[in-house]
């Protein structure tokens, strides 16, 4: 197949977006880092960061060994090669081995630059907050660019290489291991941490937030940032890897002719764009960066949103130029799916802004729930948790139906790639929030005083809504993604229509509905299980040593840390293994007609835990701050106690459970998609209990 030379758009703009991250990982390196005591802390913050990321890694090198051999032994996607029994998939293997490298590569990087911003964002305080901002900002456009860059370098060249989107497939598997290790463990990892140091230091103790007297702070610090830094972005390069793949895949299921090269690299093209229109949008923000870092962060993604409307359409004019008519208008019917996925991805974005930002209403019903007791602030946080699904549902519901209606299913998945076009933007604003939650423990711990740490706590703000906003994003691209990954998997195998009158397609679905929810029990579980001994080990060091409290001696930080880590990684294994042995499990049983049930009820279930949970979990934080600020009696009141409930309660299902989903539901379905040929092989596709049931 002749791959149209438009790929070397997203290849150049991949390139770019390394060499622009590198250069911003510059000019944070040369900030000023502070004072004496704020490298110390950040010195604690980054050895137990990079600490946790090596021995996670190590855990998953193994994890990505063992699925690269089994690789090996499943049919070959290239039909044209005639290959012995042994090794007769390398292809797909050794791309799955660099689809994890890369997605590995780029956590690492936005890990690191962030353990090196934070301190430098609260030295930058002290000068005011477009200072700040602008440190914190450039630390988390590496994690954006990178993320994306190594995504497009990475699919374009394998592409050029072997042009068959199934050999790409190995490559977003990759990617999706990675990311189901990064969101796991470093969800366990972080909850751990600040369920402990909430529980002890705030509830018991009266500990401001931060305080270095609390021995579970700099575990928290650090869970900032293997959770939602490198976390977070592995979950969206998962995303956006998985968006551009299930959309190649249809294209060649769906599209005859000689224009079929033209619209497999379509969906890679135009996220060559929107990585342009990221690197603008980033630039805007920074520009635009004042005393209002939130409305800095939302305008720049309005306006990137705006400018790849406009580079999109400049480029598909450019493709459909020549073209017979039919196919100029197919082209340009696959653009408005992209600019309508977009458009519900925001939508989807801010309303989890609204049901979580504490100046809206849901959220300080929440705190005013708190009046009434614990009881009462979690069934207030939960209920409009739950309420926040309808609107974030319709949202998908609009992009799905008007994306069909341009070009069938191939529009749904032009959708999602269009959802995810601006992830290097996304993901940029989301690194923000956890560098400058660190610039606000610093700033306390490094005693810059009262004034810098209202600056750095207005950022934080900031920060807080722009993870509710990317949460948003995340679920909404993560559920278009795999719905095209089950019709590209439902078409591929021969699959025209799921027929729930049959037993085996039932029995697939209901399976399907529970798996999120055994998932998310799981790692929810593992962070009890963990926050357990943090909160032992606290109480244990406030009892045996007193002074600690007095500020007379230091708290040992690395106990807790240790206690985090080792928690984590023993945790996310189980997790880790489900989410490949399941769909395997339901394939081999119940046929490939009940595997392509189990992930539409995975998908629909999913969707819905997803959104509940990130949202109650943002709801229960924010109002909980809204009291620190001030409000309703303000720090050490019973209604403060009773928000720091809610808040413990939220933690776990916002940043551990709820964003793990997404990487779950891609996982579940590259697997399906992948070892496809193992499944056919089980009494032709039917399943072995297909002769019983």
């Amino acid at each position: 197949m002749i791959v149209p030379i438009y790929i070397y758009i997203a290849l150049i703009a991949g390139i770019l977006s390394i060499l622009m991250a590198l250069l911003f990982a510059k000019k944070v390196m040369k900030a000023d880092p502070g004072n004496e005591r704020m490298v110390e802390v950040a010195g604690y913050i980054e050895a137990g960061s990079i600490t946790f990321i090596k021995r996670q890694y190590v855990t998953l090198a193994i994890f990505v060994a063992v699925i690269a051999v089994a690789l090996l032994f499943i049919p070959s996607p290239l039909e044209d090669e005639v290959r012995p029994i042994v090794f007769m998939n390398w292809e797909q293997s050794m791309t799955y081995v660099i689809g994890a490298l890369a997605s590995m590569w780029a956590g690492w990087l936005g890990m690191k630059v962030g353990v090196k911003a934070n301190t430098r964002a609260a030295q930058a305080c002290t000068k005011g907050a477009k200072e700040g901002f602008d440190v914190a900002f450039f630390g988390g456009a590496v994690m954006g660019l990178a993320v994306v860059g190594a995504a497009l370098i990475g699919v374009s060249l394998i592409y050029l290489w072997i042009p068959n989107p199934f050999i790409v497939l190995g490559f977003s598997f990759g990617a999706s291991s990675v990311a189901l290790f990064a969101k796991c463990g470093g969800g366990i990892y972080t909850k751990t941490a600040d369920v402990g140091a909430d529980l002890v230091g705030k509830a018991e103790y009266k500990l401001p937030e931060d305080d270095p007297r609390n021995p579970a702070s700099i575990a928290d610090n650090v869970g900032d940032n293997v959770g939602d830094i490198a976390g977070m972005g592995s979950d969206l390069f998962d995303s956006y890897v998985a968006s551009i793949v299930a959309a190649m895949i249809l294209a060649t299921a769906l599209v005859l002719g000689p224009e079929l090269p033209l619209f497999v690299i379509l969906p890679i093209v135009l996220c060559g764009v929107g990585l342009i229109a990221s690197l603008i949008g980033i630039y805007i923000i920074k520009w635009a960066g004042s005393e209002e870092p939130g409305k800095a962060l939302n305008s720049g993604t309005y306006l990137a949103t705006i400018i790849y409307a406009i580079l999109a359409a400049l480029i598909i004019w450019v493709m459909s130029a020549g073209q017979i008519a039919s196919v100029a208008v197919r082209l340009w019917r696959n653009y408005l799916a992209t600019v309508i996925g977009l458009a519900s991805g925001i939508v989807i974005g801010f309303t989890s802004d609204y049901y979580t930002r504490e100046d809206r209403k849901p959220t300080k019903n929440v705190a005013l729930a708190a009046q009434e007791g614990d009881a009462v602030v979690i069934l207030s946080g939960l209920s409009y948790g739950l309420i926040s699904v309808a609107p974030a549902a319709i949202g998908i519901v609009i992009a799905m139906a008007i994306a069909y209606m341009l070009d069938g299913v191939l529009g749904v998945g032009m959708a999602a790639v269009g959802m995810l076009a601006i992830v290097g933007t996304i993901v940029a604003n989301d690194a923000y929030g956890p560098i400058c939650d660190n610039a606000r423990g610093i700033a306390e711990q490094g005693e810059l005083g009262d004034e810098v740490i209202r600056v750095a706590d207005k950022m934080d703000s900031a920060g807080n809504t722009a993870k509710a906003i990317t949460k948003g994003f995340a679920i909404g691209a993560a559920n278009l993604t795999v719905l095209a990954l089950m019709f590209s998997f439902a078409h591929e195998a021969g699959i025209e229509v799921i027929d729930l009158l049959s037993i085996n397609v039932l029995i697939g679905a209901f399976i399907g509905v529970v798996a999120p929810a055994i998932f998310s029990a799981l790692l929810i579980l593992a962070v009890q299980r963990n926050a357990g001994k943090m909160v032992n080990e606290i109480r244990r060091q406030f009892e045996e040593n007193p002074k600690i409290l007095t500020g007379e001696e230091p708290a040992d930080f690395n106990k807790c840390i240790d206690i985090a880590t080792k928690g984590a990684l023993r945790e996310l294994i189980i997790p880790s293994i489900i989410s490949i042995i399941l769909p395997l499990a339901v394939g081999i049983l119940f046929g490939v007609a009940g595997l392509a049930a189990f992930l539409a009820g995975s998908i629909l279930s999913g969707f819905v835990f997803a959104i509940f949970m990130s949202n109650s979990g943002g709801s229960f934080d924010n109002a909980k701050k809204w009291i620190e600020d001030g409000n309703l009696g303000g720090k050490g009141t019973d209604t403060h106690k009773a928000s720091i409930t809610g808040d413990t309660v939220g933690d776990p299902l916002k940043d551990t459970a709820g964003p793990s989903i997404n990487t779950l539901l891609v996982v579940m379905s590259l697997t399906a998609s992948i070892f496809m040929g193992f499944l056919l092989a089980f009494n032709h596709g039917a399943g072995l209990l297909s002769i019983f049931l």
